[in-house]
């Protein structure tokens, strides 16, 4: 793999002192100015990230030259390369659909979500060893390269591992720096501060089920449902509602609403996206089918496969459970073995059916919350549509064959398995 180019490409004039930035600092627009945000959140929310970055930029370059350009302009780039600024978003219209305008404090809370998602999709590429990420160089592997090492070589490794804890570790702090620097009045802060200071430990709390349940060998249903909700729900849909419901001076019972439509849409976005990583087609997701299988991970889908086989003593079924997940060496014939297990069970459509109830549940509960026939509230629903409900690839549904190894003696497998399930 060749080194990549130079970290100027993407941070580019933005990451200069904002004095010398053709001569005036980019503000983030005023309260009166939320509708025109509301023409277009995402690039509010990259302009605001320029300028809170700039100054980032500046504040490492006093420290030191060679820390600037390699790690915290890699830091600043990777959060404004790429992404769906969908936690931004999801805050903006939650503050705009319970009536508020709080623009700057909003946007700039939204710069501190991209940062601290930086922060977890930096550490996320390391403790799964992904190569990539949005199809370029994962950071530890831009870290290492840059510094002249080969990433696969074991001292190469070290530093890119190293470097890369060390990237997020920055991306935290200037999300942290960013919260602490946005004027809110004395109730916003308090309540903002709390809701900040419990989406970071769950965050990292997802992350630790996650990787536990990878060495235990499976988790519990419950579990597996805790480490979703923990993982993906949270931090990534219900604290950021949460947050522009608290910048909103919402009540506690449309805050509540709020957090539970979030929470739901989360968590049925976390069950399909685990359909997905087993029975998605890889030209429309855009990533390996099976990595999930290939890890380990303990998710939902495999953790009901692991219960309903024990309870109908299909030794056959737990048998391909007990070995294919966490199997580096994963083949295409392992991977089919799998998918029959998943569907002979009745995991496959369980989970499916489950996302959908989610589903169903968070539009109920955002209807208690807002008035969803209101500009802001209008935006949220389609926001939640696409969070809990639009699919980002082919899900076939439950009997469709996939890819190869899934031909007849998987079917018959599947067929003669479900007669045990549906006696």
């Amino acid at each position: 793999m060749g080194r990549p180019q130079p970290e100027e490409h993407s941070f580019g004039e933005s990451s200069r002192p904002a004095h010398k930035m053709g001569g005036h600092r980019h503000h983030a627009p005023s309260s009166e100015d939320a509708r025109v945000v509301d023409s277009d959140v995402v690039d509010a929310v990259l302009r605001t990230a320029r300028a809170v970055l700039a100054e980032r930029i500046d504040e490492a370059m006093r420290s030191d030259a060679l820390f600037c350009e390699e790690l915290a302009r890699r830091v600043a780039d990777f959060t404004l390369e790429g992404g769906k600024r969908m936690r931004p978003r999801l805050l903006w219209w939650g503050m705009r659909s319970c009536g508020a305008a709080e623009t700057p404090a909003a946007l700039r809370l939204g710069v501190a979500l991209e940062l601290i998602q930086s922060c977890a999709l930096i550490h996320d590429d390391v403790m799964d060893r992904s190569r990539l990420r949005r199809g370029k160089p994962a950071v530890h592997i831009g870290l290492a390269e840059r510094a002249g090492l080969s990433p696969d070589s074991e001292r190469g490794s070290v530093f890119g591992t190293s470097a890369a804890v060390l990237a997020g570790d920055l991306a935290l702090a200037w999300a942290d720096d960013t919260v602490a620097e946005t004027v809110l009045s004395a109730v916003q802060r308090r309540r903002i501060g709390t809701l900040w200071r419990a989406m970071r430990t769950e965050m990292v709390a997802g992350q630790y089920l996650d990787l536990r349940g990878q060495v235990s060998g499976g988790s519990s249903v419950e579990q597996a449902l805790r480490t979703a909700c923990l993982k993906s729900a949270s931090y990534s849909v219900e604290r950021p509602l949460a947050l522009g419901a608290a910048l909103a001076g919402a009540d506690e019972r449309t805050t509540e609403a709020l957090r539970s439509a979030g929470r739901c849409a989360g968590i049925a976005f976390q069950l399909r996206d685990d359909l997905l990583g087993v029975f998605g087609d890889p030209a429309l997701t855009g990533k390996p089918s099976g990595d999930d299988i290939r890890e380990g991970k303990s998710t939902y889908l495999l953790a009901v496969a692991r219960g309903r086989a024990e309870a109908a003593g299909d030794e056959q079924a737990l048998a391909v459970l007990g070995r294919v997940p966490g199997n580096a060496d994963l083949t295409e014939e392992d991977l089919a073995d799998v998918r029959g297990v998943l569907e002979v069970t009745g995991a496959r459509a369980h989970v499916e059916r489950k996302a959908e109830r989610l589903s169903d549940h968070a539009l109920h509960r955002l209807g208690q919350a807002v008035d969803v026939d209101s500009h802001g509230g209008r935006q949220l629903l389609g926001l939640l549509r696409t969070v809990s409900g639009e699919r980002t690839g082919h899900s076939p549904t439950a009997g469709e064959t996939h890819g190869p190894g899934t031909g007849s003696a998987v079917t018959a497998r599947v067929l003669s398995g479900r007669r045990r399930y549906t006696r």
